[in-house]
């Protein structure tokens, strides 16, 4: 999947000169925790709401109704424009925009052309709407777990097994946990017993929550 597939299209965007009062009501209506800053189809940047709300005066503040009015009518965004923000391009694969997330703690992404224009964005929303659009999740079946070794042609062994049995496969991924890989498969079915007990048979380690459950109970 790729970026250009998913990103936002239609999404607020602010100039360095827009107040910081006004940026502060679009991020509460748009629920969103970073908004980008262009100039023309420029990117520039992008605020990040925590730099807003610490920027704007304190309920507790002392300073005249008059005085407060001033202040907020003269307060833009332009010195708290974050200008290092990482950026992707459309053809970039959504799971490399994911990694630059989670390594830099981003809520979102801005989306640029080759000419450093912003086209999109793309949030942590999106990510987690792939990962269960991904997963198969909406389209039912059954889930089914297992722990294999590292070797070549384990997804096609199992994938054919599957097609032979005649049931159809919605969805495959590969998760690690510890020093074990497990991989992942749902099925278009209700009942998944003869498929666990066919991997079973063949040696496979079919696994679920109860061997797990000594990790995360108290």
């Amino acid at each position: 999947m790729f970026v250009g597939l998913k990103m936002l299209k239609d999404f607020a965007t602010i100039t360095p000169e827009t107040l910081m009062m006004d940026a502060d009501r679009i991020l509460s209506e748009t629920n969103l925790w970073m908004l980008m800053v262009v100039e023309g189809q420029r990117f520039l940047g992008a605020v990040i709401k925590e730099d807003v709300r610490g920027t704007l005066p304190s309920p507790a503040t002392t300073l005249s109704r008059h005085e407060l009015n001033y202040l907020l009518n003269k307060m833009t965004v332009k010195k708290i424009v974050k200008k290092n923000i990482p950026t992707v391009m459309p053809e970039a694969e959504i799971e490399v925009a994911a990694k630059i997330m989670f390594d830099h703690n981003l809520a979102g992404l801005p989306v640029l052309d080759s000419s450093d224009r912003l086209v999109g964005y793309i949030n942590r929303n999106i990510m987690l709407e792939v990962l269960v659009e991904e997963m198969g999740l909406e389209q039912g079946g059954a889930r089914i777990v297992f722990e294999i070794e590292d070797r070549k042609g384990v997804i096609a062994e199992v994938s054919s097994l599957i097609f032979k049995m005649g049931i159809s496969i919605i969805s495959t991924a590969t998760f690690f946990h510890k020093e074990s890989r497990m991989v992942v498969f749902r099925v278009q079915t209700d009942d998944q017993g003869p498929i666990v007990k066919e991997l079973t048979s063949l040696g496979y380690k079919v696994v679920g929550p109860e061997d797990f459950r000594s990790e995360w109970s108290l």
